[in-house]
């Protein structure tokens, strides 16, 4: 019992939020559309949950092999950088939390595919592509998260596959305009990855991880992020426009952008004052994870109602 902390602190629950949006955007989209399936969600949720949790798992055995996260690391403590956790017990969470990721997933589609082969096709290949990707994100001999590439794979796992993904197990069907509230979850994500990012440049720059941050500095990242914040409520906004009935106070669920402006706010003043120790852009991260969540949350509710 006295490992659990450190447990919880290696598998970074306060990421989960994040993980949580597009499934709870696709599921008031479904309930709009009279299509919810209670079962269908939760097992999508668990399946994104779990994602999410290798992922971090990963990614912290990834990096202490690299030494990425070292003694001098601004972020959050990673257990196997400062001992807590040893390499070998770290695999052995990874293997299990895979377990888990497959059986949750298996379960969804055996429970929404039934013996739809083609789609079986599809989203057995999309899973094993977010195993992947969520293990090769520091881990492997090319990790995709030190080729400037992170940023694409989050907003495509987080948003595009994450709503549209998990929307077509509830109708079976494909709809292009879903494309729009997908982009506002993958662009919020981003934009939580860049304030990482931005956080990690000097032990990047140090360990040769490329990130956009790195590339174009912080001055270029703090613009990058401002568009994607200010992005993000468009698409969701057109979306609503584009049903039919939508009522002005639907849009309602923009009022989760002023946490999200009030946090770029504090990162650029944290930019510009060069800040080193890390608890500015720290409390940013967790803010801006927060605020993605309300987002969804409010979206989902104002489709529901």
């Amino acid at each position: 019992m006295n490992n659990l902390p450190i447990w919880l602190s290696a598998l970074r629950l306060r990421t989960l939020p994040l993980a949580a949006a597009s499934i709870i955007v696709s599921a008031g989209i479904a309930v709009d559309q009279q299509i919810f399936n209670f079962p269908v969600f939760l097992l999508s949720l668990s399946t994104a949950l779990l994602l999410q949790i290798l992922s971090n798992l990963a990614n912290d055995y990834g990096d202490a092999l690299t030494g990425a996260d070292d003694d001098n690391r601004v972020g959050p403590t990673r257990a196997m950088q400062t001992g807590l956790i040893t390499p070998q017990a770290m695999k052995l969470a990874i293997i299990i939390t895979l377990v888990l990721t497959l059986v949750s997933g298996i379960s969804l589609l055996l429970l929404a595919l039934n013996n739809n082969l083609f789609s079986w096709l599809i989203f057995l290949g999309l899973g094993v592509l977010a195993i992947i990707a969520a293990i090769t994100y520091t881990l492997g001999k090319i990790p995709y998260g030190y080729r400037a590439l992170g940023d694409v794979a989050v907003f495509l796992f987080f948003g595009l596959l994450g709503v549209i993904g998990s929307f077509y197990l509830y109708a079976l069907s494909f709809d292009w305009l879903l494309i729009l509230p997908a982009s506002s979850i993958g662009l919020l994500a981003a934009a939580v990855l860049n304030i990482n990012n931005i956080r990690d440049i000097d032990n990047d720059r140090k360990y040769n991880k490329i990130t956009l941050v790195v590339l174009f500095g912080r001055t270029t990242a703090f613009k990058y992020h401002l568009c994607l914040i200010t992005l993000a409520p468009l698409f969701s906004g057109y979306y609503l426009f584009s049903l039919m009935g939508t009522q002005i106070w639907q849009y309602m669920f923009l009022l989760a952008m002023s946490p999200l402006i009030k946090s770029c706010n504090a990162l650029n003043i944290a930019i510009n004052e060069n800040q080193a120790s890390g608890s500015q852009f720290n409390e940013q991260l967790k803010n801006t994870v927060i605020g993605t969540f309300v987002f969804a949350m409010l979206f989902a509710l104002v489709l529901i109602t």
